[in-house]
């Protein structure tokens, strides 16, 4: 089917759905019930053209993502929180004001250090072959190997936490919820389990694909100032960001298998950063669709689709196989020529019979002029003849 265009992410014990504006975070509680949030982020995308524009709307779409995805974690995580604390986070606006800069002071810290480890890191240990490897080109490609290098070393490092385990089944979780609306099945446990856990539209493919058109992109940069080069790298990143998102987006809607060729790398290293879920979480990922999708009413218009486009396929194999061999098209050129001449040449006698018609009327009227002009030249020099008319009228009145 297609894309259904909704997105989310695993948090702490749970799971956030996203669609456009309107996003649902479930959370299996320590009690065992589900907590379920809703509300609604209105995109930027919405507000302005510009920010709808190719690769500009990628770029909107992964600081958004950021940005909901840490309001949602931090929901999730007030649950397993003391209750201390939790009684010193209900509070005053003063307090949320603070909770909202401490947000974002996370979030731009957490882009910095990904900046560092994951940008100017591999670059500088790709400098430490500068002297064996002289090629721009080759360095720029170890480059990329150190980055895949170390992101692949950080996700194996995080999996052996116990919560990022669960976080990682979660994920999963999420993943088959989606596989199985999209797949035109109805949303329960046991269509769920039966899912795939990997997704092309997902958050580590998108890494992978910045990572891989990272090494593209560098490639061209050949900058002789360090700093400058440096510079450049983090400018960049955004702009690959956005491309990443746009090939994301084709991808999750094209069932193309050159596609699914290109995809395959980074479905394969979603195998680090999801795990098999267990019925209860997945649960929680049914909560957390239901909460913010009608995944009934998506699947009815993509059965009509199907269905009309099965339709229209059909209709151009019938057409395709009544082809016609060149006797029957010559033939048939032919007969539609001969219909052509005839109505041609019928056009042709109307018209000349209607100029005919015409050149008649214009005759009896010019006779009619000129009879009664004669009349009139005649009674003007023969007044005494039309006293004499007009005596007889009451001879005719008598007749009739």
């Amino acid at each position: 089917m297609k894309s259904s265009g909704i997105g989310g992410q695993a948090v702490l014990e749970g799971v956030m759905m996203r669609n456009k504006s309107d996003y649902a975070v479930a959370v299996r509680k320590p009690d065992g019930d589900i907590a379920v949030s809703r509300g609604k982020y209105k995109s930027l995308a919405e507000k302005a053209l510009f920010f709808r524009l190719p690769i500009i709307r990628g770029i909107v779409a992964f600081v958004e993502s950021l940005i909901v995805g840490m309001q949602t974690l931090t929901y999730s995580a007030s649950f397993y929180e003391e209750e201390e604390a939790k009684q010193q986070k209900k509070s005053t606006p003063e307090q949320k004001r603070k909770e909202s800069i401490r947000m974002w002071i996370t979030i731009v810290v957490s882009v910095v250090i990904a900046m560092l480890a994951f940008v100017i890191l591999p670059y500088f240990l790709s400098r430490l072959l500068s002297v064996r490897v002289k090629s721009y080109a080759a360095l720029a490609v170890i480059e990329g190997i150190f980055r895949i290098l170390l992101f692949v070393g950080y996700v194996v490092a995080i999996s052996f936490m116990e919560d990022i385990q669960r976080t990682f089944r979660y994920h999963g979780a999420e993943h088959k919820a989606i596989n199985c609306i999209e797949n035109g099945l109805e949303l329960t446990v046991e269509n769920v389990r039966r899912q795939s856990k990997h997704h092309r539209r997902c958050g580590t493919s998108f890494i992978f694909l910045v990572i891989f058109l990272s090494i593209l992109f560098f490639m061209f940069l050949s900058f002789d100032n360090m700093w400058l080069r440096i510079l450049s790298r983090i400018i960049l990143v955004p702009v690959i960001a956005g491309v990443s998102y746009e090939f994301i987006q084709f991808a999750g809607n094209s069932d193309s298998k050159a596609v699914e060729i290109l995809c395959k790398p980074a479905v394969l290293l979603q195998c680090l950063t999801t795990r098999e879920p267990d019925s209860k979480m997945m649960e929680v990922a049914i909560v957390s669709v239901e909460s913010v999708f009608d995944w009934r009413e998506y699947q009815r218009r993509c059965i009509a689709a199907k269905k009309s486009r099965a339709k229209l396929q059909k209709n151009r194999q019938e057409d395709s196989g009544r082809r016609k061999s060149r006797a029957e098209i010559a033939e048939e050129i032919r007969r539609r020529e001969e219909e052509n001449t005839r109505r041609a040449n019928a056009r042709i006698r109307h018209m000349k019979e209607r100029e005919r018609r015409e050149a008649e009327l214009e005759q009896l009227a010019n006779d009619a002029a000129k009879r009664r002009s004669k009349r009139e030249t005649m009674l003007q020099d023969k007044p005494e003849e039309e006293e004499n008319l007009k005596g007889l009228d009451h001879y005719f009145d008598d007749q009739q």
